[in-house]
């Protein structure tokens, strides 16, 4: 590799199909913005990447904690890849806490770079480990892996004593001290980071003296990986075959932002984001905010509840709204959701699911808000949920929710997860001609001036049982709306018993016509498989992969994945009946699996994994082991819990 800030000569690298590569260390280390440069440098270099973002639960937990540590993972790849990968092939830990966390995740005989410094008595403390004991001299440990002892703190401070920042300051770079170390191991060229400091400090920030110490820096870590003499092998990952076109770099979180600027641009309409900051859904509103050249208005409401009124409120006056939230918040929306099912005014409302419950793991990812999202309000109060599979599949969900909700009236739950919303990968940027208009026609009445005129009558419905959208303002369709029953056609507050039953049904039936716009679920692997795997959200990636590499031995599988939950695709049912077992592999206690057998009379089995990480490959692979041998009740195996509590541990359940 041969840039103008990497040197020529250096050793030859060994080429590999993938790397994963995780950094690890205090909130304050900088682990995601080191995580991140590594990402986009990859991205930009070629390669399929694939990343797994994962911070504390909590907001200042000690520093030199197990619990306050931060991490970062990337799969980098010559191929392409649905995963941040289930073994980390090369760990950077900053601090005993960090390798304490990490390192058992390392593949046998994997490389951890620890950052020696640290590991000082003190530290060793803080971590939890005995007095008088280092993880990193003890030879079991150093048998099994490849252990770096770098001391990465003082090699920074030497590097930059000259620089005339403080202390403080110095140390905030070892970041860059530490990536310049991986990009030595595995190929990667300086330039794009560089231009990224540059960018940010040196031009937004006006602080050029922090871009050239942080660039110092990563160069001065590289250059020890040349000259150390410590690894004696360095990886070389080649491009990845990827179709053509523009590309970038999306989480899933950005890409449901740029998603719902779009839906509001094909609408013609302007899109309010009115939201109350939660954890992991809170970067919508981060990256919505300098929006407004687009037409973009936020609102951080007071809580939770009068962020999703003030949507609805969007909604009534002739516009995109939009609120976000997370578990917890999606439960103090319910009132006011089952208000614009009443109502029957568009609205999204995207849920960026964590574990729970209460407060649960704030940080950490999960399924299990798919009840709630389907059932959880007073009444009979049926809605649409869609939930895209990847980040960059965000863009595309978010398009699909806003087009529901305007042309159909009605409200749409968005259902993220967290793992899917920090995660990035490379997203092909679409052109103008891949995108239909949102086709919204508004309500209007000329009055007849008779005297039995019968006025403007808001709940009067078309083919698809949807009513007009009047907009206040507009003459002739003045209209009430509340949270009174409302009587089907005129709008009139209602307690009629039977007025009441038939717009019961017309609002589930409103949702079950949606299911004229939802594609048929398409299946992938062999046609004459037994068994058919099928997911939906965030386990998309690890399911496929799985399933492809089941295939490869020769084995007869399927896989389909849920996009719309409710309503669900017209063929379903029929595509379920085809197989002899289907395996549902969800981060929750088997919520899809009992809608499924309660609808279809599927004898489903479930894969259910509730840890707030995501499914490894392996895993899944493991549970398609099991049903196609038949050897379904060794199953609980797969996810001990402690062996002190009298539970049923069974994960794969009948």
């Amino acid at each position: 590799m041969a840039t103008e800030t990497t040197p020529n000569g250096a050793a030859a690298a060994n080429a590999r199909n993938s790397a994963v590569v995780r950094f690890a260390g205090d909130s304050g280390d900088g682990m995601q913005l080191a995580g991140t440069q590594l990402t986009d440098t990859s991205a930009i270099l070629g390669n399929d990447v694939a990343t797994l973002p994962d911070y504390p639960a909590e907001i200042r937990a000690p520093a030199g904690t197990v619990a306050g540590v931060s991490g970062f993972q990337v799969n980098f790849a010559a191929e392409q890849i649905f995963t941040p990968g289930d073994v980390v092939n090369a760990l950077i830990a900053m601090n005993p806490a960090a390798f304490k966390a990490h390192y058992k995740d390392v593949e046998p005989g994997g490389i951890i770079v620890v950052n020696e410094t640290e590991f000082s008595k003190t530290n060793l403390k803080k971590a939890g480990y005995e007095p008088g004991y280092n993880p990193i001299e003890d030879e079991a440990i150093d048998q099994q892996y490849k252990i770096y002892k770098v001391p990465i703190t003082k090699l920074n401070q030497e590097a930059l004593k000259d620089t005339g920042m403080s202390p403080k300051d110095v140390n905030r770079c070892k970041n860059m001290y530490a990536l310049g170390i991986v990009y030595w191991l595995f190929d990667r060229s300086l330039d794009i980071t560089i231009r990224h400091l540059n960018e940010t400090f040196a031009v937004r920030k006006k602080r050029p003296e922090v871009a050239e110490a942080n660039i110092k820096a990563l160069k001065a870590g590289y250059f020890f990986g040349e000259t150390a003499e410590m690894f004696p092998v360095r990886y070389a990952v080649a491009k990845a075959p990827i179709p053509t076109g523009k590309y970038r770099k999306v989480t899933g979180n950005e890409a449901l932002a740029m998603g719902l600027i779009t839906a509001s641009k094909l609408a013609g309409k302007s899109l309010h984001y009115c939201t109350y900051p939660i954890t992991p859904a809170s970067d919508i509103l981060h990256y919505l905010a300098p929006a407004k050249n687009y037409g973009v208005k936020t609102f951080q409401a007071e809580d939770e509840i009068a962020a999703m009124c003030a949507a609805i409120g969007v909604g009534f006056a002739g516009q995109l709204g939009v609120t976000g939230t997370s578990g917890p918040g999606l439960a103090l929306k319910g009132e006011a959701l089952g208000l614009a099912v009443m109502t029957e005014l568009p609205v999204v409302v995207v849920n960026v699911q964590r574990g729970g419950p209460s407060t649960g793991l704030p940080t950490k990812t999960e399924q299990s808000d798919l009840w709630q999202a389907m059932y959880g309000r007073n009444g009979d109060c049926p809605a649409v949920v869609i939930a895209p599979q990847s980040p960059g599949d965000c863009f595309n969900a978010a398009i699909e929710a806003a087009r529901i909700a305007l042309t159909r009236m009605m409200p749409v739950v968005l259902l993220t997860d967290g793992y899917i919303a920090n995660g990035s990968e490379p997203w092909r940027v679409p052109t103008e001609s891949d995108f239909e208009p949102i086709e919204i026609t508004h309500a209007s009445y000329t009055p007849t001036g008779e005297k039995d005129d019968p006025g403007f009558a808001p709940y009067t419905r078309n083919e698809n049982l949807t009513r007009p959208w009047g907009i206040p303002g507009t003459p002739g369709t003045e209209h009430r709306v509340g949270g009174l029953e409302k009587a089907n056609g005129t709008g009139s507050v209602s307690y009629d018993p039977t007025n009441h039953q038939t717009m019961t049904r017309i609002r589930a039936e409103k949702v079950n016509r949606v299911q004229n716009m939802v594609p048929d679920i398409e299946v992938q692997g062999d046609e004459d498989a037994d068994l058919l795997v099928l997911g939906w959200g965030g386990p998309y990636g690890s399911i496929l992969t799985a399933v492809n590499n089941i295939r490869e031995q020769g084995k007869k599988v399927a896989t389909t994945h849920l996009r719309y939950l409710s309503p669900m695709p017209k063929n379903l049912g029929d595509v379920l009946k085809k197989y002899d077992k289907v395996l549902i592999p969800e981060l929750n206690n088997g919520q899809l699996r009992l809608i499924l057998r309660g609808k279809f009379l599927c004898d489903a089995r479930g894969l259910n994994k509730i840890q707030g990480k995501p499914f490894l490959v392996e895993e899944i692979e493991q549970a398609i082991e099991l049903l196609l041998s038949g050897e379904w009740g060794d199953a609980e195996a797969l996810y001990p819990v402690d062996g002190n509590v009298d539970v049923n541990a069974q994960a794969l359940t009948v």
